[in-house]
């Protein structure tokens, strides 16, 4: 990073501990006044180290904010009827209140007819296709965890959105589009760039916020930024740099610095995917029960 660099850094792993520390405390509240404890179900197919790890994760977090945490392990060799049979369960089960299905999946389980069986209700990674549709409408929808942080930091970050150009880069349906749904709902003017946009650089010049989320390193490159932007950095790549294993995001940090503000990689993003995730089970355990969401914590 260089000297001129003068972009405020934005703190995901802080922003992530603050809302899990308002969790918590909603939790308690919840527990008092009802008697009933939020409860969070991952089911884990196979012996993926990555997701192993990203499951491990998510059974901890969900402990330290209070919620019930019920975590299912199958074999890599489950078949499709056994796994819908699982989530037909804890469909019907009250004391599970999200549910969310580790990706990717072994081969040979079609993953849409797998996220399309949970209950759009209990679908706390806002993946379902109603969940989807309810978000592009306008509706009330549990939405994908990723997107739903990096418009926690926006809004934190800029206040009002309203006016703003905003630039996505990618159009994935975990992050690109929901970002841009989320975006309009903010009432942004919003421009999608994917692998076929022509003149990305130029049309990245133009955004007020810029969501970038493609999976390659370091693609945007400081001459992409308009002076007093905010870059919301949502890549994470690991590179080999000196003979060393480093991560670097979709945007060429250090040359960001006449950005107003920029999510680092790692640190910044990343962080609040398990927030959001915990939050999200919160929201829908608030709506199963008929309680009055907290939109500080929906987003």
């Amino acid at each position: 990073m260089n000297n001129l660099f003068q972009a405020e850094r934005i703190d995901g792993k802080g922003f992530a501990a603050n809302l899990v520390e308002r969790l918590a405390d909603e939790v308690r509240t919840l527990k008092t006044r009802t008697g009933l404890t939020p409860g969070l179900a991952v089911v884990l197919i196979g012996e993926d180290p990555a997701s192993g790890v990203y499951v491990g994760a998510k059974h901890r977090q969900t402990q330290v904010v209070g919620m019930h945490s019920f975590v299912h392990k199958l074999p890599a060799e489950t078949g499709q009827a056994e796994l819908m049979a699982l989530l037909a369960r804890l469909n019907a089960d009250p004391d599970v209140n999200g549910i969310l299905v580790q990706l990717p999946l072994p081969a040979h389980l079609d993953t849409h007819a797998v996220i399309n069986a949970i209950d759009p209700d209990k679908d706390v990674d806002g993946f379902h296709i109603l969940n989807a549709g309810r978000l592009a409408t306008g509706q009330d929808a549990l939405v994908p965890c990723t997107p739903l942080g990096c418009l926690m930091m926006l809004k934190d970050r800029l206040g009002d959105l309203a006016g703003l150009n905003a630039v996505v880069v990618g159009k994935s349906n975990i992050v690109g589009k929901p970002m841009t749904q989320l975006l309009m709902g903010e009432n942004c003017t919003v421009t999608v760039a994917h692998s076929k946009t022509r003149n990305v650089a130029e049309l990245c010049r133009t955004a007020d916020i810029l969501v970038v989320a493609v999976g390659r390193p370091e693609l945007v490159k400081g001459d992409w930024i308009k002076p007093g932007a905010v870059v919301i950095d949502v890549g994470i790549n690991r590179v080999m740099r000196d003979g060393m294993s480093r991560i670097v995001g979709d945007v060429a940090y250090s040359e960001a610095g006449h950005a107003a503000a920029i999510t680092p990689v790692p640190g910044g993003v990343g962080p609040m995917t398990i927030a959001c995730l915990l939050a999200n089970t919160l929201t829908a355990f608030r709506r199963q029960h008929n309680l009055q969401t907290n939109p500080a914590i929906a987003g």
